[in-house]
């Protein structure tokens, strides 16, 4: 299984950008999708969680700003970001929880992570 992202950039403060991450490979059942964010010198951090089911829920510090939707047909989890702020400069990583046989374990997937960069 592989996760793939697009996206990210740079970005002036108050503008938008957008991410995406597709999985590919043997995928038998797919359950939550996230979306991990880690800044310089600073530990990896939750920003915003989806369901198989659509129940979603936010890092305090990005709600109302960010959105995180998924397309269940297309294996793929997005990130709308808006109203940008300059501490939301890190490298973004995808993260899948997902079972590839009927009978394996549920395992761990992370995407190899996009650079976003806020400037002021």
């Amino acid at each position: 299984v592989q996760l793939v992202e697009s996206g990210g950039g740079l970005v002036q403060a108050g503008g938008s950008l957008s991410l995406s991450c597709a999985a590919s490979g043997s995928i038998f059942s797919m359950y939550a999708m996230a979306w991990y964010r880690q800044a310089p010198g600073k530990q990896r951090e939750l920003v915003a969680r989806i369901t198989s089911a659509g129940s979603t829920d936010y890092a305090d510090s990005v709600k109302g700003r960010f959105t995180i939707s998924r397309d269940g047909a297309k294996d793929t989890v997005y990130l709308q970001m808006n109203s940008l702020k300059p501490e939301d400069t890190a490298v973004y990583y995808c993260y899948a929880a997902i079972r590839t046989t009927e009978l394996a374990d549920v395992g761990r997937y992370w995407g190899q992570g996009s650079q976003v960069t806020v400037s002021s």
